[in-house]
């Protein structure tokens, strides 16, 4: 995946080198440098700005600024600085109550977005990373630095046949200066796999319907046996032998095949159980014959999120060769409203042998969910099992687009992936389940139903697949809120966010690697 910056980590001594080397006069340097409360900076950065102080306190006093973070200081042709334009970021804590709070990780990644948000497209530009207080561990927060970077420069735009002039002008490109250059670099290097995964994520998640249909999804997902994934394709033919009529029901009515795509990554002990992600992967979805309004139905093209999400960590995990065993499963299918589609009050057989009314056919993710659960748990026996889906309106009633739901059967794997979503900023809020709301999806004609009506829309739901996993540990992670149309942030102004990428790797990286 192409990425839109380049980051080059050097020492300090290097970046202040290539400051001082001759400037592109196509490409004028900027300078960046950070600065905390009433202007506070380390001392390397106060020293070569010694001679453009006057001007800096000048300029923050016009302007009112004071270091605080998310803000930002821009000066041209500083006085003694080999640079056009020099550009101060704040970092200091303000009014906030977390100023006690040593940083994050995240505040890393946010700071990388702000930086490359405030720097042109093409631009070329010096960084010193040498904050007033220093991270902890400065290699692993210049990479998460970069990430941020990467992930604010991301664009989708292949599909506009009038570009604007400042929009071919190539990547930003960065020369990082750290404390530790040699240390920064493996970083940045993993970082860079990071931000190309969630790249991939993204843009499966951006494309229109009519170009990634459930081929062209495991198509794209199979280009990662370039990276050592073993990828396996099953037909609808494969699919009908398997039983797997829950799955199948959704797409009968398309005129595009649906798809079950296995990826597999085999970087842990031969034999081992594997983590196992599914993700929903409905690349377009009318809700068939309940079929949606028309306002906004063009957003369903983004139903595939959690599938986009999964392929993303796979490609994540194996790139950055993980010592893991993980398996993905992708279900794939289109939810069309024509004479073969199923109907409200339909019976199916799922592959688990259970039966379920369809009461409402726009509550097509869960039965795809269903059957990819009961593979990959038949076929694979993971040590665990986490599944991604835009699977509920309710869950941005309950939550807005802030956090993703998690519901579980585990509660060790629901703090796992509650710490992972912290420490990546992919944030989760855990959700009640019992028999209560199981009793919700019963059916007078069928095992169960699949909706338990308009209470509680997002728990039913996840009951309904809980029906599936049995004793094995499982979440599920709605991410409807936070999967597509995300709002823009420091690190993200795509529609599709590819939210859950860093999160799944991090769990793996934190909790099943040895």
């Amino acid at each position: 995946m192409s990425l839109n910056a380049k980051f080059e980590a050097l020492s300090f001594d290097e970046a202040e080198a290539a400051l001082r080397a001759p400037e592109d006069a196509a490409r004028p340097r900027t300078l960046v440098v950070f600065a905390g409360n009433e202007l506070a900076m380390s001392e390397r950065v106060k020293a070569l700005l010694k001679e453009a102080q006057a001007q800096i306190e000048r300029a923050a006093g016009a302007t009112k600024f004071k270091g605080k973070a998310g803000s930002a200081l821009e000066i041209l042709a500083p006085v003694g600085v080999a640079a056009s334009r020099l550009l101060v970021i704040g970092v200091g804590a303000g009014n906030s109550d977390d100023s006690d709070k040593p940083a994050k990780f995240e505040d890393y990644l946010s700071l990388g977005g702000q930086t490359a948000g405030k720097l042109a497209v093409g631009a070329a530009a010096v960084v010193l990373f040498d904050l007033p207080e220093a991270p902890s561990e400065p290699a692993a927060a210049a990479a998460q630095f970069a990430l941020g970077g990467w992930l604010r420069a991301y664009k989708f735009d292949q599909y506009k046949t009038k570009k604007k002039d400042e929009d071919k002008d190539g990547p930003i490109e960065i020369q990082l200066g750290v404390a530790d250059a040699e240390s920064a670099k493996a970083h940045v290097l993993e970082a860079t796999h990071t931000a190309e995964a969630v790249v991939l994520a993204r843009t499966l998640v951006n494309e229109p319907a009519n170009v990634l249909s459930p081929t062209e999804f495991a198509r794209r997902a199979s280009e990662l046996m370039k990276l050592g994934v073993e990828v396996e394709i099953l037909d609808e033919k494969a699919m009908a032998e398997l039983g797997m009529r829950a799955l199948l029901g959704v797409g009968q009515g398309s005129e595009n095949e649906s798809r079950l795509v296995v990826l597999r990554w085999n970087g842990g002990a031969a034999g081992a159980a594997p983590v196992a992600f599914v993700g929903k992967g409905v690349v377009f979805d009318t809700g068939g014959i309940s079929i949606k309004p028309a306002a906004s139905m063009e957003d369903m093209k983004g139903d595939m999120a959690g599938a986009a999400a999964v392929t993303g960590a796979l490609y994540a995990i194996a790139a950055r060769k993980a010592k893991a065993n993980v398996v993905g499963v992708l279900g794939l299918v289109e939810n069309m409203p024509d004479g073969k589609a199923q109907r409200p009050g339909d019976i199916v057989k799922s592959m688990s042998g259970q039966t379920i009314e369809v009461i409402n056919t726009d509550a097509e993710g869960r039965l795809v969910l269903a059957d990819a659960l009961t593979y990959v748990i038949e076929k694979h026996k993971p040590a665990a099992v986490v599944d991604l889906a835009t699977l509920t309106g309710a869950i941005l009633v309950a939550l807005g687009q802030e956090y993703a739901g998690l519901f579980s059967n585990n509660d060790d794997l629901s703090e796992r992936l509650t710490k992972a979503g912290t420490a990546t900023g992919e944030k989760l809020w855990r959700f009640p389940m019992g028999p209560y709301y199981d009793k919700l999806i019963d059916s007078k004609f069928a095992d169960m139903k699949n909706t338990g009506g308009r209470h509680g829309g997002s728990i039913t739901a996840a009951q309904f697949l809980h029906r599936f996993v049995g004793k094995t540990p499982w979440a599920h992670l709605d991410i409807a809120g936070t999967g597509m149309g995300s709002p823009s942030s420091d690190v993200n102004q795509s529609w599709g966010s590819g939210f859950g990428v860093r999160l799944l790797d991090r769990l793996v990286k934190d909790h099943y690697e040895g």
